[in-house]
């Protein structure tokens, strides 16, 4: 989890709130800190792979206003053989109001994600002496997300393309 507050500097000055682009930039702070703090950068550099966001879907829900503190709690709620999905959520601190929901892709390279994501979860359980090791069920607006996503890059594909690749 991320402690933040919005300063001057990060504001829309004609709405006079959090300007939409330092919330993306806050994301990747968060994402950094995650991928650090759960050895999950060291799982993936040790299995030799490198990582890539590929994709992000922000819903603003309030404004964050200027002098505003807020945290960025990060977690991963699912994985498949390509790709870590994750959640961020900007709450504001007097308030436990969930300002802004980020849902993020990232597209590990030259390994893996089950095998890391397990990697770490057989470490974690070991620790704690647990042997239940399970995937969690990919929640529906990550499922329509992700159907979103596939209807897009069908739409942007040169129509070409198809053809020649048949």
């Amino acid at each position: 989890m991320l402690q933040c507050i919005c300063l001057t500097t990060d504001i829309d000055t004609l709405l006079f709130h959090m300007n939409n682009t330092r919330y993306l930039r806050e994301v990747d702070f968060a994402r950094a800190d995650f991928y650090v703090r759960t050895s999950l950068w060291s799982e993936i550099k040790q299995k030799g792979g490198s990582v890539a966001q590929i994709c992000t879907n922000i819903r603003y829900r309030r404004f964050i206003r200027p002098f505003c503190f807020y945290t960025i709690t990060t977690k991963v709620v699912y994985w498949d053989h390509n790709s870590i999905f994750m959640e961020h959520r900007f709450v504001t601190k007097n308030s436990d109001f969930v300002n802004a929901i980020v849902m993020s892709r990232q597209r590990l390279i030259n390994c893996s994600a089950e095998e890391v994501i397990g990697g770490l979860l057989y470490k974690e359980n070991t620790a704690a002496n647990e042997t239940n090791i399970s995937k969690p069920e990919l929640p529906p607006e990550y499922v329509r997300w992700i159907e979103s996503n596939e209807i897009s890059s069908a739409n942007l594909r040169n129509p070409n393309e198809k053809s020649q690749n048949e």
